[in-house]
């Protein structure tokens, strides 16, 4: 019996897919294509092995912008029980149906918008997002899965690497931020690998990271998580401020920074993911 790899295998190459269906990148979607194999065989591989994975075998899968297919390709190769694709492109819809010809019921193909999808409440567990993310949209959509962070086994993801910096940004730093405090406080976060612009067609500015999110055992309540939201909101919004300033709204914030040891003359940077959410749980 002919595998699901073996089927990948008779496509034709994504250069000569790219051509036949004059697939120019479109800036207003985001789009810069991955069409070296073996790099994103290469992710899926490290993103299975930081998973004490071998393959996908009975779980499920789904890809944000898929555009010509590479890392669909590298998913599909590695046996999910399904592989659920998300794209606006038209042009790589028709694409997606020329995979679709091949592996049959294996790939499901919504032509639609992620930040519209719901993926926690779709298929069974365990389910995994894997996407070269639209950089147009990619904090928006991390932002979305990271709330709902327990319905998924792992997020592993493609950012610009100076917004990978800022989520994996210590304490302290330039890049530390909201969207740090609240990835770190969710999720374990491994770099898998960071990525030479010239991999990419066309070729961007700037580097790419590729991250994986697991979510942590302790489950943060959507109270905490706006909470939370709410503090780095204004915290950050004057960054250069001391708290006694930028958090001078919060009743008797003075208190309750006291109790948990935070310094009034701190800026929003000093204060760590573990000091936030205990101040999240006294407001």
């Amino acid at each position: 019996m002919t595998s699901v790899a073996e089927l990948i295998d008779t496509l034709p190459s994504l250069r000569e897919t790219v051509e036949n269906h004059g697939l120019m990148a479109k800036k207003a979607l985001g789009q810069n294509f991955l069409l070296d194999r073996n790099i994103t065989d290469k992710i899926i591989r490290l993103s299975l092995n930081a998973q004490n994975k071998n393959d996908f075998n009975n779980e499920f899968v789904y890809e944000i912008g898929p555009g010509p297919g590479g890392l669909t390709r590298s998913i599909l190769s590695n046996n999910p029980q399904k592989l659920t694709v998300v794209e606006m492109d038209e042009r790589c819809i028709a694409i997606m149906n020329e995979i679709k010809g091949k592996v049959g019921e294996k790939l499901e193909i919504i032509n639609g918008d992620a930040l519209k999808e719901n993926f926690g409440t779709k298929d069974k567990s365990p389910r995994h997002i894997i996407s070269n993310l639209p950089y147009n949209i990619s904090v928006p959509l991390l932002v979305g899965w990271l709330k709902d962070i327990q319905s998924f086994s792992s997020l592993t993801l493609m950012f610009q690497k100076e917004v990978a910096d800022r989520i994996t940004a210590p304490t302290k730093c330039k890049d530390y931020g909201r969207i740090s405090i609240l990835s770190q406080l969710l999720c374990k976060i491994d770099r898998l690998l960071d990525i030479n612009p010239n991999c990419f067609v066309p070729a961007p500015k700037i580097w790419s990271s590729v991250l994986l999110f697991r979510p942590l055992d302790n489950i943060l309540t959507e109270k905490q998580i706006n909470n939370i939201e709410k503090l780095t909101s204004l915290a950050f919004g004057q960054r250069r401020k001391m708290i006694r300033q930028s958090l001078k709204s919060i009743p008797d914030i003075e208190n309750k920074c006291s109790q948990i040891g935070i310094l009034m003359t701190s800026r929003a940077e000093e204060i760590t993911p573990q000091q936030y959410l205990a101040l999240a749980d006294l407001i």
